[in-house]
């Protein structure tokens, strides 16, 4: 079963390095390279300078080292494990946080005490590795969801001092605290260990923590007082969060169609299994109108119609929108997929002839999401975006 493990985090000083959101960063593979041009010219300790080095890994390794040998970073003096909460504007308009606690994941191979929920696309894991190679380090937590309930509960009350606090981009706020009280510590871990986890957002670092586990020659299943003794590579830092509709936002992850004859094309493969309807344009109510529909939006350069399955077809059986659009764009010549969550970006890429035609998809329901880890399954690559994102930056953990 999962375990989650206290450990002694590297967090930013801010009385010598300036306010905590002007060194935190977003997790690597959600920032543009514009974005990170500005974060490295937000503060001399960005921490994006280690998260995303542009391919300069020993130069990320030694910002940590200087960043420690100057106390711009401290380590903590007693092993603890982090409160995390997310407090943010949901996509109604609500405000709604998320509360969960990082530690040290002990690594596991894939199946039992750990679930992955989605398909990895087959991009490199290289840089990853090659960061942790250089670093020995967890930059980012990778968010895992817990089934057992009772794990806010665990956690227990914010406490009135002690919490850093960042702000990002979006205006979403980031508390974190130490949590070192071991009766807390064991509670949580015993809400943790109730069952497996299930990889929301991290599949790639999990499965990078793993290789570079096999690299070093450590132990295959991590212990405490293997952590303790310093094996660093035994585990990896992780955010816990309970699997619940109270604790989640989960949006929706876009296609953008490139490489298509035309968006007629993908119109065309369609066709067969879907009845498509024009929709009432691009605007806040388009959402609204797939759920009434049961039906994914197609944007092409000659409209936007809602495809919804013909009753009896192949397609009628399919839960997720993303299973659908990737059904459908496999029969589509030469099509090439790009990922995009913010929808009018998608929209925006085919508006501006970047792009063939866009698909906008409804987002992956907990439900969903739980039955798919549940059975053993996988989503296809790129369905869920959970929102917000953990800052990198709050705490590190190195060795």
């Amino acid at each position: 079963m999962p375990e989650l493990l206290p450990f002694a985090g590297l967090r930013f000083r801010t009385d010598v390095a300036g306010p905590l959101s002007q060194l935190t960063c977003p997790p690597y593979d959600v920032i543009t390279t514009a974005q990170r041009h500005q974060l490295l010219d937000r503060s001399p300790y960005n921490v994006v300078r280690v998260e995303l080095p542009d391919g300069d890994y020993a130069g990320a390794a030694r910002y940590l080292a200087e960043w420690q040998r100057s106390s711009i970073l401290d380590q903590e003096a007693a092993e603890a494990l982090y409160g995390y909460r997310m407090t943010y504007l949901s996509s109604n308009g609500e405000r709604r946080s998320t509360l969960g606690v990082v530690g040290a994941l002990a690594l596991e191979p894939p199946g039992e005490g750990i679930l992955p929920h989605e398909q990895t696309t087959p991009k490199a894991k290289t840089d990853r590795l090659e960061l942790l190679r250089a670093t020995h380090a967890n930059t980012s937590p990778i968010w895992c969801l817990c089934s057992q309930v009772g794990l806010a509960r665990a956690i227990g009350a914010i406490p009135s001092t002690g919490v850093a606090t960042s702000t990002d981009e979006a205006g979403n706020e980031h508390q974190l605290w130490p949590i070192t009280d071991r009766a807390v510590q064991a509670a949580v871990g015993a809400v943790v260990a109730a069952g497996p986890l299930l990889v929301a957002d991290g599949h790639h670092r999990y499965e990078t923590a793993l290789a570079f586990q096999a690299e070093q020659g450590a132990t295959s299943t991590a212990t405490v007082a293997a952590v303790r003794a310093g094996h660093g590579a035994d585990a990896v830092m992780a955010l816990v969060v309970e699997l619940s509709e109270q604790q989640l936002e989960v949006r929706a992850i876009h296609r953008v169609v490139t490489g298509a004859s035309s968006g007629e094309a993908v119109l065309r493969a369609f066709a067969g299994d879907y009845e498509l309807a024009p929709a009432p344009g691009i605007g806040p109510d388009i959402l609204a109108a797939m759920v009434a529909r049961g039906a994914l939006a197609v944007v092409t350069a000659s409209g936007t119609y809602l495809a919804q399955p013909r009753p009896g077809s192949a397609a009628e059986g399919l839960a997720l929108d993303s299973t659908r659009a990737d059904t459908v764009l496999a029969g589509v010549a030469n099509a090439e997929l790009a990922y995009e969550h913010d929808p009018d970006a998608a929209v925006g890429a085919v508006r501006s002839g970047r792009a063939e035609a866009a698909l906008l998809c409804r987002p992956a329901t907990v439900a969903q999401i739980a039955a798919t880890g549940r059975g053993g399954l996988r989503m296809p690559p790129k369905t869920t975006f959970f929102w917000p994102k953990p800052l990198t930056g709050m705490v590190l953990r190195a060795w």
